[in-house]
C-alpha cells in the first residue's frame, strides 16, 4: 500500500466515523432520549468508565439520572431507566418476549449457559429443564444438606475461636455455599469447609471471571480465544478457569459412580439416601433432550455458571450479614431473642419452615439482600416486537433497555434513608408487603434468578445458626470496606469483593 492509499483510507475511516456520530445523535431512533452526547456517539464512553476506571460506569449512570431524569441513553443503542414502576416492563414475565443483548455472550466466557442465553425461546427451553431442581419443593427436600453444611460451618467457626485465630468470613461462607451447590449440581459436596483456609477453586474462577467481564464485553474474541486454548496454555492466562475445567471433569467422573460413603456435608440419614442421579447435570444429559443441548461445552458452561453463581452470591450476602451482626449489637440482641424460640440452645437445630415464621429474621434477610444488591451490572433486555412507552418517550422494538438493583434499592421514595440498615422497613404490615414488589435482588420476570429458593434456604439457616451461637468482633474491617464503589457483575468495594475478617466469640 503506497502512502497516498494509506492516507485516503484514514480519511475515509474518519469520514465514516463522523457520519456515524452524526447519525447516532440526530437520526437514530433513540435520538429523543436524554443523555450525554458522548454516550450516544460511542461505546468508548462506557469503555472509559468500566475499563479505565474499573467498573465505575454504574456510578456515572447514577449521576446521569440526577442530571437528565429517570430515563437516560447510556450507549448508542441502550437506554437505562431507574424508575421502579417500569422495572416489570423491562424484566417482563415469560408471556412477553424478552431477549438478551449480544454483549452477554462474552461477559463471563461461558456462552452456552442458561443465564447467558440470548434468544427468548431457547432460554425458556433451557430453563424448563433445570428449574424443577430449584423449585421450593425441591429445595425443601434437600434442607438436610444445607442444614448439615451450616452445622459444619458453625463447628469450623468454633475451631477458630478455640485456636484464637482470625477468620476470613467471606471465604468461609463461600466454602459452605460451594459444598452445597456442588451437591445439588453433581451429587457430591467437595469438602471445601474441611480446607484449613476454606480454599475453593470455584471462588478463584469467580474472582477471575468478574475481573475480566468488562474486558471480555468490549473484546468479544478474547473469551473465545481463551476457551479454545489447551489447558496448559489456559493456565498461564487464567489459572482459575483452567483449574475449574479440570475440577468439573473430576466431578463428572464422581457423578457417574455410586458413592461408597455418606456425603460429608449431610448430617441426616434421609438426605444421605438421596439418589445421586437426581442432579442438574444428570438432567442435562437426559437422552430425550436434543443432542445439540448435550455437548461438552454446554455441560462445562452450565456447570461453571451454577458453581460460580451458587458460591459467590450467597457467600457475599452472608459476608455483609456478618458485618452487620458484628457492628449492630441492638439488632443482634433482638434477632437472637427471636431465634431462641426455635433454637433454645446454641447447638439446637430446626427446620426451614420454622425459621420462615420468624418475622424479624425474615426482615433482617430482606434488608441484607437489599443492601448487598446481588448482581449489580446493568442487565440489558430487548423487546424485539413490542413498542413500549415510558411517560412521553417511545421505546422502539429492538432497543436495549436496562435497570439496576443498586438504584432500585436506593430509591429515596421507596427506601428513605437508604444507606441505613433498617429491618423495620419490612415489618410494617401491608406497606411492607407492597415494598417487596420492589425487592429485586434476584431480578424479576422470565429470567429471574433460578436459584432464589436455594439462596433463601441457605440464608435462613446460616444467619439463624450464627446469631444463636456466636458474636463477631471485626478485625481490620470497617464501614468503608463495605461501601460499594463500582461493579464487575458483583458489587465492588475498595478491596474488591466484600471481605470481612473477624474474631469469633461463642455465646450461651
Amino acid at each position: 500500500m503506497d502512502l497516498l492509499t494509506f492516507w485516503m483510507a484514514c480519511l475515509g475511516l474518519a469520514i465514516a466515523l463522523v457520519l456515524q456520530c452524526v447519525y447516532r445523535i440526530y437520526l437514530h431512533p433513540l435520538r429523543h432520549i436524554p443523555g450525554p452526547k458522548l454516550a450516544a456517539m460511542s461505546h468508548l464512553y462506557d469503555f472509559y468508565y468500566n475499563i479505565v476506571h474499573r467498573g465505575q460506569y454504574v456510578m456515572r449512570i447514577v449521576e446521569m439520572h440526577q442530571e437528565y431524569g429517570p430515563i437516560v441513553r447510556v450507549a448508542p443503542d441502550e437506554i437505562h431507566i431507574s424508575d421502579p414502576s417500569f422495572y416489570d416492563e423491562i424484566y417482563a414475565p415469560s408471556r412477553r418476549r424478552r431477549d438478551k443483548p449480544g454483549y452477554y455472550i462474552p461477559l463471563g466466557g461461558f456462552p452456552t449457559a442458561e443465564i447467558l442465553t440470548l434468544d427468548h425461546d431457547v432460554h425458556r427451553m433451557r430453563r424448563a429443564i433445570i428449574s424443577p431442581f430449584f423449585s421450593r419443593r425441591s429445595i425443601q427436600e434437600i434442607s438436610d444438606v444445607t442444614r448439615g453444611a451450616t452445622t459444619k460451618l458453625m463447628d469450623r467457626l468454633q475451631q477458630f475461636h478455640d485456636e484464637d485465630k482470625i477468620v476470613r468470613l467471606d471465604d468461609a461462607f463461600a466454602a459452605m455455599a460451594s459444598d452445597i451447590i456442588t451437591y445439588l449440581v453433581y451429587g457430591h459436596s467437595q469438602g471445601f469447609l474441611d480446607s484449613e483456609d476454606f480454599e475453593s477453586e470455584i471462588r478463584l474462577l469467580v474472582n477471575e471471571a468478574a475481573a475480566t467481564c468488562h474486558i471480555n464485553r468490549f473484546i468479544p474474541p478474547l473469551a473465545t480465544i481463551l476457551r479454545s486454548m489447551p489447558p496448559r496454555w489456559l493456565a498461564l492466562f487464567t489459572p482459575g478457569r483452567s483449574k475449574l475445567f479440570i475440577y468439573i471433569a473430576k466431578l463428572f467422573e464422581l457423578a457417574g459412580k455410586t458413592p461408597s460413603s455418606p456425603d460429608p456435608a449431610v448430617e441426616d440419614s434421609e438426605a444421605q439416601k438421596r439418589p445421586r442421579h437426581k442432579t442438574v447435570m444428570a438432567r442435562l444429559g437426559d437422552p430425550r433432550i436434543p443432542a445439540e443441548e448435550r455437548t461438552l461445552n454446554r455441560f462445562q458452561d452450565e456447570g461453571a455458571v451454577f458453581l460460580g453463581g451458587g458460591t459467590e452470591t450467597t457467600g457475599s450476602t452472608l459476608t455483609f450479614a456478618s458485618y452487620i451482626l458484628g457492628t449492630h449489637p441492638d439488632i443482634v440482641q433482638r434477632l437472637r431473642a427471636e431465634v431462641k424460640q426455635v433454637l433454645p440452645t446454641p447447638t439446637s437445630t430446626c427446620t426451614w419452615l420454622e425459621l420462615e415464621k420468624l418475622p424479624y429474621l425474615t426482615a433482617f434477610i430482606y434488608e441484607t439482600t437489599r443492601l448487598n444488591y446481588g448482581l449489580m451490572l446493568r442487565a440489558g433486555r430487548i423487546a424485539p416486537t413490542e413498542t413500549l412507552q415510558y411517560k412521553d418517550y417511545v421505546i422502539p422494538p429492538g432497543t436495549i433497555m436496562s435497570s439496576n438493583t443498586y438504584m432500585i434499592h436506593r430509591d429515596p421514595i421507596l427506601f428513605p434513608d437508604c444507606d441505613t440498615f433498617d429491618p423495620e422497613r419490612w415489618l410494617q404490615g401491608q406497606k411492607s408487603e407492597e415494598l417487596k414488589r420492589y425487592h429485586v435482588t434476584f431480578s424479576k420476570g422470565s429470567r429471574a434468578c433460578v436459584g432464589k429458593n436455594l439462596a433463601w434456604n441457605e440464608l435462613y439457616f446460616t444467619i439463624a445458626y450464627m446469631v444463636r451461637r456466636f458474636d463477631f468482633e471485626m478485625h481490620n474491617t470497617t464501614a468503608e470496606d463495605m461501601e460499594i464503589v463500582g461493579e464487575a457483575v458483583f458489587p465492588l468495594t475498595r478491596r474488591g469483593q466484600r471481605t470481612v475478617y473477624a474474631k469469633v466469640k461463642p455465646v450461651e
